[in-house]
């Protein structure tokens, strides 16, 4: 059931254009990465193309595709999650940016390495070991994980070693040079929801004594390398996007900064090293992210570095992406003038929407024509790339 948007609706400060380095958005939508499993042996075929040619040809200024495996044995465990390596996979990526370009939009790859979450997906081969940081998992909490899962994957295996920091370090610069090499705009790095860079940031799943490891400053060293890397090896013109969260899929409830100058610390590493823009996932778009001040945690990384800032979560939506999951859909919910309000204000610069692009490819013009907000329902949505 859709949702009729009310007469004082206005989103102005959504439909105006953006510059970040080199790239040059129309708009400050943007097409939040979501997981569609949808590329047999890790190559995206005409189909994956076409899906997100579809938001592109809507209108949705940046598309920031689903989380792309770099080349390690244990970056991703899904079968149908797409790579950033390989000949076959490279060659579609160059038909999927070359489609969303014909379209008229822009398109980033989010490079991706689940670390301790190795194996929530589908079964692993035992062998490979996953990898963490301390060889933790995290301290179960709130999770949607079954109880199975969470058991086994609790269980300590070994901590990562400098050959192992190596490789993977080695592995996000390789497949940034081929997202630049397959024309991409830019590059999305996932550093967030208990993700590996994330767990070098959470004081739970990094418990290290050496230089990766100790205060919230060593525990940013090595996705602040990362990202470095990766900008010395693309150079000046390409954006970098990074996704970073206070929660974690093992934890709902974990946070990697109690304050905002503990988030200083974190994201302004990050900003030192080159990152452009601070993807800030939270549940609710909208939330206050700490005590004392209504500014939302895309807000508070704007504030604290000085460089822009995305803003996602529940957007248009009445429930958060956990809550409508178990629920198998979440109604509209027309909260866009509180979108507009704050980016009006300059609290920040874009507005990431996941689950309403899979119910309306057309979101943008939905958006700037004042049409109704669809309902979200899993069952259909998430079921086929439409």
């Amino acid at each position: 059931m859709s949702t009729a948007p009310p007469a004082d609706r206005v989103i102005d400060s959504l439909f105006r254009p953006l510059q970040v380095r080199s790239l040059s958005l129309a708009n400050r939508l943007v097409m939040s990465p979501m997981t569609r499993s949808a590329s047999p042996g890790g190559v995206p075929g005409e189909d994956v193309a076409a899906y997100y040619a579809r938001r592109a040809a809507g209108g949705t200024g940046l598309v920031v595709t689903e989380g792309v495996a770099i080349e390690h044995p244990t970056a991703v465990d899904e079968p149908r999650v797409p790579h950033m390596y390989g000949a076959q996979a490279l060659a579609g990526w160059r038909a999927v940016v070359d489609a969303v370009h014909a379209a008229g939009g822009r398109i980033v790859p989010q490079l991706w390495h689940v670390g301790p979450l190795w194996g929530a997906m589908c079964d692993v081969d035992p062998a490979l070991v996953p990898m963490r940081p301390s060889g933790r998992w995290g301290t179960p909490g709130v999770t949607s994980y079954p109880a199975a899962y969470v058991e086994r994957s609790a269980a300590p295996t070994r901590a990562m070693t400098e050959a192992d920091l190596d490789e993977v370090r080695t592995a996000y610069v390789r497949a940034a040079r081929n997202a630049a090499d397959a024309g991409f705009d830019g590059i999305a790095l996932h550093g967030g929801h208990g993700y590996l860079l994330d767990a070098f940031l959470w004081g739970d799943t990094n418990t290290r004594t050496d230089r990766w490891g100790g205060d919230l400053r060593a525990r940013t060293r090595f996705p602040a390398e990362v990202v470095a890397a990766i900008r010395a090896e693309v150079g000046p013109d390409l954006p970098i996007f990074f996704r970073f969260s206070q929660h974690k899929q093992q934890d709902y409830t974990a946070r990697i900064a109690q304050t905002p100058d503990e988030l200083e610390v974190v994201l302004g590493a990050l900003a030192d090293a080159g990152v452009d823009v601070f993807d800030a996932s939270a549940r609710r778009f909208d939330e206050p992210a700490f005590p004392g001040s209504d500014l939302s945690l895309a807000g508070w990384a704007k504030k604290v570095t000085g460089k822009m800032s995305s803003a996602v979560g529940s957007v248009g939506l009445g429930a958060p992406m956990r809550e409508s999951r178990a629920a198998g859909a979440a109604a509209a919910h027309d909260n866009l003038g509180e979108v507009e309000r704050r980016l009006a204000a300059g609290e920040f610069d874009l507005v990431s929407v996941g689950r309403l692009h899979l119910a309306d490819p057309t979101l943008a013009h939905t958006l700037r024509t004042g049409g109704p907000l669809p309902e979200f329902d899993r069952s259909v949505h998430e079921a086929t790339l439409t």
